[in-house]
C-alpha cells in the first residue's frame, strides 16, 4: 500500500494537500468555537445556581443598587442567602478582549459555601474574611501584571498616559487562581469594602466625595432554599422588592446555549468545507488508481482474491491518505492558532482553544472522509470481472 502511495507522489501529494486545507480550516474555526463554547459553558455553570438581581432601571447588568436591598431580598420566602457584589473594570484604559475584559469583583466572606462554582488556587491562599488591601488574581490577569504572591499591584491598572482623576489603590497579592480557561482567569477578587472603594475611584473626581459608595453594590447574588425553583424565586423577588430586577436563571442559561449553538455551527461549516475539498480530491485519486490497476486487480481476483479483499485494500488506502492529510492539517492548524494566541495574549484576545475533543474530531473526520470518499472507487474495483480486467490495456 505504501508503495502505491509513493508511486504517484505528485497526485497523492495534491490530494493530501486538499485534505490538509480542509482539516486546517476545521481546526482553526473549530478552535475558535471551542474557546467560545468554553466561555459560554463557564457562564452557564456560574448563573445556573443562583438568581442575579440588578437595578430595574438599568439595561443588562448595568446600574447600581442600594446595599439595603440585600436585607429586603433576604426576607423573601425561599431565599437562603443573599450576597452583595461589586464589580468594576480592572483598567483605567479601554482594553480589547475576547469575552469579558479584566475586572475586579468583591463580595462578603461566605459566598463559597453556597456557590457550586469553586475556583482552585495555584499559589498562595484565599482572602481572609476581614481582609483589606489583599487581592487574589486570576491566572491570565496575574500573567499580564507579572505578579507573584507577595507582590503589590495597583488597581485599577493605571493608564498608559497619566491623567487627572485616574487614581489607583495598592493591593497585596495573596493568591493566584489556577487557570480555568473561562472568565475568572481575567479577574481580580477582593473583599467588598475594597471593591466599593475602587468603585469610588472610578467616579469622576468632582463627585467622589458626594457619593457614599459603601452603600452601593452592582448586583446581588441570591441562593435559594433546597427544593426552591430558582425561576419562581426570581419572579417573587421582582414582584416583592421595589426597584430591582431578578432575572430567572433559565433565561440566562438559554441565552448562553443559543450562542453556543451559533459557534458550534462554525465547526459544522468548516467540516463541510473539508468534505468538499478533501472528498472530491480522494474520489478523483482513487478512481484513477482503479483504472491504472485494472490488470493488477484482475490478476488478484484470478488468483483467488475475494471481493471483500479488494474492497478492503482500496478503503485502507484512501483512509491512509485521509489520515496523513488530517495529521498534517491538524498540526498546521494547531501551530497557527498557538502563534495567533501568543501574539494577542497581552491584549486579552486569546481567540482559540485546541481541545482533545477537537483533535479527536479532526482525526476521525479525516479518516472517515478518506474512507467514505474512497468507497465508490473501491466498490468499482471490487466488482471488476477478472477476465475483463486482465484483457484491459
Amino acid at each position: 500500500m505504501i508503495g502505491e502511495l509513493a508511486r504517484h507522489k505528485l497526485r497523492n501529494g495534491l490530494t493530501i494537500g486538499g485534505i490538509v486545507i480542509g482539516i486546517l480550516a476545521l481546526t482553526t474555526m473549530g478552535a475558535m468555537a471551542e474557546k467560545t463554547n468554553k466561555l459560554l459553558d463557564g457562564g452557564i455553570q456560574y448563573f445556573a445556581d443562583h438568581v442575579s438581581v440588578t437595578d430595574s432601571r438599568a439595561t443588562g447588568f448595568g446600574g447600581l443598587l442600594q446595599v439595603d436591598k440585600v436585607d429586603e431580598i433576604a426576607r423573601v420566602p425561599g431565599v437562603r442567602a443573599a450576597f452583595p457584589i461589586v464589580s468594576t473594570g480592572a483598567h483605567h484604559d479601554q482594553v480589547a478582549s475576547f469575552g469579558p475584559p479584566p475586572f475586579i469583583s468583591g463580595t462578603k466572606a461566605g459566598y463559597d459555601a453556597y456557590t457550586s462554582v469553586h475556583l482552585d488556587l495555584a499559589q498562595g491562599r484565599d482572602l481572609a474574611p476581614d481582609a483589606q488591601g489583599d487581592v487574589v488574581l486570576g491566572a491570565d490577569f496575574a500573567k499580564e501584571l507579572a505578579a507573584k504572591v507577595g507582590d503589590t499591584v495597583l488597581l485599577p491598572v493605571p493608564p498608559k498616559e497619566p491623567r487627572e482623576g485616574a487614581d489607583s489603590k495598592p493591593f497585596r497579592v495573596v493568591g493566584i487562581l489556577a487557570k480555568t480557561l473561562t472568565v475568572p482567569d481575567n479577574g481580580a477578587f477582593v473583599r467588598i469594602a475594597d471593591a466599593q472603594d475602587l468603585l469610588r475611584l472610578r467616579l469622576p473626581a468632582a463627585i467622589r466625595t458626594a457619593i457614599d459608595t459603601s452603600r452601593l453594590v452592582t448586583t446581588i447574588d441570591v441562593f435559594a432554599d433546597p427544593g426552591t425553583d430558582l425561576d419562581d424565586l426570581a419572579r417573587r423577588i421582582s414582584r416583592g422588592v421595589p426597584g430591582v430586577k431578578a432575572t430567572p436563571p433559565s433565561e440566562l442559561v438559554a441565552q448562553f446555549r443559543s450562542a453556543s449553538l451559533i459557534f458550534s455551527a462554525i465547526t459544522t461549516g468548516s467540516a463541510l468545507l473539508a468534505l468538499l475539498i478533501g472528498g472530491l480530491s480522494i474520489v478523483n485519486t482513487m478512481s484513477m488508481a482503479v483504472v491504472e490497476r485494472f490488470r493488477e486487480i484482475g490478476l488478484k481476483k484470478a488468483l483467488g482474491a475475494r471481493t471483500v479483499h479488494i474492497l478492503t485494500e482500496f478503503l485502507i488506502e484512501s483512509s491512509v491518505i485521509g489520515l496523513i492529510g488530517g495529521v498534517i492539517g491538524l498540526a498546521a492548524g494547531a501551530a497557527l492558532v498557538a502563534a495567533i494566541n501568543a501574539s494577542t495574549a497581552d491584549q486579552h484576545l486569546e481567540l482559540f482553544l485546541v481541545t482533545p475533543r477537537l483533535v479527536a474530531i479532526a482525526l476521525a473526520f479525516s479518516v472517515g472522509l478518506g474512507a467514505v470518499a474512497g468507497l465508490i472507487p473501491a466498490v468499482r474495483a471490487a466488482r471488476l470481472d477478472p477476465v475483463t480486467a486482465l484483457r484491459y490495456e
